[in-house]
């Protein structure tokens, strides 16, 4: 159902107009001036929600909580941006909460929002307006930070906190109200919590769980948390059972928008990525713009909207050199402190902003002053490569959703303007909604989440959409080789530790194994290094690993910060784990740092351990996973034997040295390292091959698809035969070739087998090559032992699949030859054994078929017999099936035609009487 707020504005908070206040006796829940309990302080509503427009929605949002089943209500709250939701809705679940709790126990609340920035500053603007610090009543937890203690009631977190904190207590006690943030940009983790928390809700019905979005699918996920059934939510089934959740609108907070359009002269992406001619168009489009609009209005800031940090950097650059206004950035690898004052309004007589962003800024917070928008039109969203078994970021258009509310960012204060820097052609083109993180990015730790959740695979949990089953898999062997997961898909004990680790799976067993061999710093440091959001240069990330050591900079102090907590996280984490991949059982001792760090990258991904391809050039691998990836263009990790690759991905540059994969980071690896890191990948097996008419073998040692070690050697038997075998279906027989008796054998048997089936074999290639152990057996026995090709003879080998007894009237049914009334035996030409339709055809002088008059039959008279009728010089002359037809009509038009040419070989009036012959007139 849908509960629409009511024109009116916010009633008094002791109305008895207010429905929620007849179903709880006359008591506004809303009501901020009455305790819940002596000591406790209500949240003010009145006062945190002057101005917002989703004031006016907090009654109806109470209602529909108290009129849901259950001691705890569930709503969705689907309100556009501005309007204020992130802001109220929490401490209003507070006040609710704490109405139903016991005395002096505080009400919890937490929140979760996609994105770090978003948690501090919707924390540090709800402590603002409740009068209090950052950390007491209102705080926040995000990786490597927290400001929240025991009297924190309303907590924003990032979603992989409460991930964690669920894994850790699945009851989630002494949590009173769950509010998901954000769900409309269908982010991985916040998809698992839904599904995770309508089964926490199962158990707990005091439990509030509310769900809140600019724009969403209202109606699918009211289904999903008001209890339909979670096989069908999991198959992203129309949801139309089950008591759905209350959904919960609000009109739109937005001014006027102005809309504009500013298409380039250059592409915006090109096979090396958003190209820096269209990132100067954005630049200078954002200056004029800007310009423009300050000669009305001194106090408007601007927003331009970019793909990625780097297209940050480069247009912040840009924009620097040309405009007199302070130009801020806001991506993931900026500093906390440099990310608050960009989401922070404008100080007092400070010059104007131009805010450079990427899509971090384009949901879950407000940017204050900001009145003009500048969109590129393009994001940057995971892709998962199945092919090459690789994902990563790639740079694609914006959904029109996204778009609309990075416009939206303009129009929260004031009349505004947004300028797109791409055609309407574009924007029309483009998809209605961003697509779902968990359809298009690697489910290894979702994969793992749900195993120590007790639902291997998502089965029976109630997720918006079901994870790809292709995807899916591929995450539940990688698990599997980690030891992560039992046979029946649930977590083992070192799958368990390895979840507490805020860190890939893969990088979590390798700072766990590869602590033994360079140590629990090292390793921390490493799996830092990878998960971090540096690029590391020319893909070298010893190179980076140097650049942050001095911790100068704020990109230094967050990966020290992290490692430092990750080694922390691990000792406790890790702790009695040790050691558990037998194949690592041999510990190597790298005799470098960079070789250490290539060690511990090496553990986390096997798959990417690489070896450069001889002859190729310095700068093309070849990946244990089988693809070939290149380095960047003048890497200084070019050259190197051994590489861990940390990521690769798919390219159409350049930079891919025409492998169309590229490494984007990668360290050195020696040899031992690199046997020791991957040592589950290593085989030895002798691999026999038939070419060229001969069987050859080789013993070779192989690292998944890299070749460590290859000695030429006798192929046994049994390789022989398989390679044998192997050859021939690849290439076909006539690898052994056909000699003439026996292509004439398999052509007669082929039009006896088509023509009356049944015992006569079928000889077609797939069915030979099939059944070799029936027909072809000792010669590839004797080919498998040595002989060459050319030794073998096919006609008796094919004799072998003749019926017995229907083999003795072969030569009546399908002879070899033909007798012609001058005497002569001419062959006959049968069809090729593939050919569905060919008739058997006789090449015979016009002169030896005189008096001839019924076509002769084979198959047991099933095909007539084609005849080709020659001149003396042994050109078609005609092409008959019937002979009788011939004789007497065009026959006399042949004759006129040729005796004049041929005049020493008889040409007689009447064929029908004339002697057959193959001499001329003379000899006769």
């Amino acid at each position: 159902m849908h509960i629409n707020p009511p024109p009116d504005p916010l009633r008094s908070p002791s109305s008895s107009a207010c429905p929620a206040a007849r179903e709880n006796g006359g008591v506004n829940p809303t009501d901020t001036t009455r305790d819940a309990w002596p000591g406790y302080r209500p949240f003010d509503l009145e006062s945190i929600g002057a101005g917002l427009v989703f004031r006016d929605s907090l009654e109806v949002l109470a209602a529909a909580l108290a009129a849901s089943p259950g001691a705890a209500g569930a709503a969705v709250v689907q309100a556009p941006p501005g309007t204020g939701k992130t802001t109220l809705v929490p401490p209003l679940l507070a006040n609710l909460a704490a109405r139903t709790i016991p005395e002096g126990e505080l009400p919890r609340v937490v929140v979760t929002q996609p994105r770090r920035v978003a948690a501090r500053s919707a924390a540090r603007r709800l402590a603002a307006l409740d009068g209090g610090t950052l950390g007491g009543r209102v705080g926040y937890t995000v990786r490597g930070e927290r400001k929240a203690g025991t009297g924190t009631i309303v907590e924003f977190v990032t979603p992989g906190i409460l991930l964690r904190r669920l894994l850790d207590d699945p009851g989630l006690e002494g949590t009173h109200a769950v509010i998901l943030d954000e769900v409309h940009e269908r982010g991985l983790e916040t998809d698992l919590l839904l599904g995770m928390l309508i089964e926490v809700r199962e158990l707990r019905n005091d439990l509030t769980l509310v769900a809140m979005s600019a724009t969403l699918d209202a109606p699918r996920f009211a289904a999903l948390i008001g209890g339909a059934d979670g096989a069908s939510a999991s198959q992203g089934a129309a949801f139309d059972g089950g008591n759905p959740a209350a959904v919960v609108d609000c009109p739109s907070a937005l001014h006027p928008l102005e809309v504009d359009w500013a298409p380039a002269a250059v592409p915006r992406v090109d096979g090396r990525g958003v190209t820096t001619a269209f990132l100067e168009h954005v630049a200078d489009t954002a200056a004029a713009a800007h310009a423009e609009m300050l000669t009305g209005n001194p106090d408007i800031d601007a927003l331009v909207f970019v793909p990625g940090a780097r297209e940050v950097s480069l247009t912040a650059s840009r924009l620097r050199g040309r405009i007199d206004a302070e130009v801020l950035e806001l991506h993931g690898q900026a500093s906390p402190a440099e990310q608050d004052r960009a989401v922070s309004g404008r100080e007092p007589g400070g010059p104007p902003r131009i805010i450079v962003s990427t899509a971090l800024a384009e949901s879950s917070l407000t940017v204050p002053g900001v009145r003009l928008v500048i969109d590129s039109g393009l994001s940057r969203e995971v892709r998962r490569d199945a092919g090459r078994g690789m994902s990563g970021l790639v740079t694609v258009s914006c959904s029109r959703a996204s778009a609309e509310q990075r416009a939206g960012r303009a129009a929260r204060q004031g009349p505004g303007r947004v300028v797109r820097c791409y055609e309407q052609k574009a924007f029309a083109a483009a998809p209605a909604h961003p697509t779902p993180e968990i359809a298009v990015a690697d489910l290894t730790s979702a994969a793992l989440i749900l195993a120590c959740w007790g639902s291997p695979r998502g089965a029976g949990l109630a997720l918006p959409d079901a994870p790809p089953a292709a995807a899916m898999d591929d995450a539940v062997e990688v698990l599997s080789e980690l030891g992560a997961i039992s046979d029946g898909g649930h977590a083992s004990e070192l799958g368990k530790a390895l979840a507490r680790i805020p860190a890939d799976p893969r990088l979590a067993r390798a700072v766990l194994d590869g602590a033994g061999a360079v140590g629990l710093r090292t390793a921390a440091e490493a799996v830092a290094l990878v998960a971090g959001d540096q690029r590391a240069p020319g893909a070298d990330l010893t190179r980076l690993l140097a650049a942050l050591r001095p911790g100068k900079d704020p990109a230094s102090r967050r990966w020290s910060e992290e490692a430092r907590r990750l080694e922390g996280i691990v000792r406790q984490a890790g702790s009695g784990v040790g050691r558990s991949l037998e194949a690592t059982a041999k510990v190597p001792h790298p005799a470098s740092p960079s070789e250490s760090l290539g060690y511990v990258v090496a553990l986390a991904f096997p798959d990417r351990v690489a070896r450069r391809v001889p002859g190729a050039g310095p700068e093309r691998y070849l990946l244990s996973s089988g693809t070939r990836a290149g380095l960047p263009f003048g890497s200084t990790l070019s050259g190197h034997e051994w590489l861990a690759v940390g990521e690769v991905s798919r390219s159409d540059g350049r930079d891919a040295a025409g492998t169309g994969a590229v490494i984007r980071s990668a360290a050195p690896l020696d040899p031992e390292s690199a046997e020791a890191a991957a040592n589950h990948l290593i085989r030895e097996s002798v691999e026999a091959e038939f070419l060229q008419g001969r069987v050859t073998a080789r013993k070779e040692r192989r690292l998944g698809a890299i070749v460590l070690s290859s000695t030429p050697v006798r192929a046994s038997a049994e390789d022989g035969r398989r390679a044998v075998a192997r050859g021939l279906a690849s290439e076909g027989l006539g690898m052994i070739g056909w000699s003439t008796a026996a292509d004439g054998l398999r052509r007669r048997l082929a039009i006896l087998h088509r023509e009356i089936g049944d015992p006569w074999p079928d000889v077609s290639e797939a069915a030979l090559l099939s059944s070799l152990d029936t027909w072809l057996g000792p010669e590839v026995d004797a080919l498998a032992s040595g002989t060459p090709a050319r030794g073998i003879d096919l006609a008796e080998p094919l004799r072998r699949l003749l019926p017995w007894p229907e083999a003795a009237n072969l030569g009546e049914l399908a002879p070899e030859s033909l007798e012609v009334p001058s005497g002569s035996r001419v062959r006959i030409d049968y069809p090729d054994a593939a050919d569905d339709g060919g008739r058997p055809v006789v090449a015979v002088k016009l002169q030896e078929c005189f008096g001839w008059s019924e076509t002769p039959r084979v198959a047991g008279g099933r095909v007539p017999v084609l005849f080709h009728l020659l001149s003396p010089a042994r050109r078609p002359l005609a092409v008959t099936d019937d002979l009788a037809s011939f004789w007497s009509g065009p026959y006399a038009q042949v004759r006129a035609e040729m005796r004049g040419r041929y005049p020493k070989h008889p040409w007689p009036e009447d064929p029908w009487t004339a002697p057959a012959t193959a001499k001329i007139k003379r000899k006769m």
